[in-house]
């Protein structure tokens, strides 16, 4: 069975989807991640991000970004895999897949109206260069609530204990 992930699209034509929206008014929201081991705590995140316009989007982690940022026994599940499951959820509206361990770049031509991470983010922690591309595009920063004890690491640590 091959899998096409229904509201995948390659990085340009998220950048025309977005410029479409933004001409009928629409406020886009752009968050990212890995979402590897998709879990509740992910699941609340990204319902809440949706909250804070009208189209959620989703800047997924490359197999090769993973890899980079997490080591070489990352991801567990491929992009693909990663973005089918994504689209399952009513909350987002597109996806795209970036490859460099950073978002600047990709922030900067996709231009969203809100950048949304979790509450165990906060403008210290999130990437200077991210923080320069946001603030260029005038994006709104949000934080949403974080879920304690929900990660893919801890999940991978106590199935590795069991």
């Amino acid at each position: 069975m091959h899998l096409i992930p229904k509201k995948l699209h390659s990085f340009q034509e998220a950048c025309v989807l977005r410029e479409q929206l933004r001409e009928t008014g629409k406020r886009v929201v752009l968050t990212n991640g890995c979402f590897d081991l998709l879990h509740v705590g992910h699941v609340c995140s990204l319902e809440s991000a949706a909250k804070h316009g009208d189209s959620l989007w989703v800047a997924l982690n490359s197999d090769h970004s993973i890899k980079s940022l997490k080591g070489i026994s990352r991801p567990i599940f491929t992009e693909i895999n990663r973005a089918y499951t994504l689209s399952a959820l009513e909350c987002i509206s597109g996806i795209f897949i970036f490859n460099g361990e950073r978002l600047a770049d990709e922030i900067l031509l996709f231009k969203p109206d809100a950048y949304v991470k979790s509450g165990d983010y906060d403008l210290e922690k999130l990437d200077k260069s991210e923080l320069r591309a946001l603030r260029n595009v005038h994006a709104e920063i949000k934080f949403v609530p974080f879920m304690e004890g929900m990660s893919t690491s801890t999940i991978i640590s106590a199935i590795k204990k069991s």
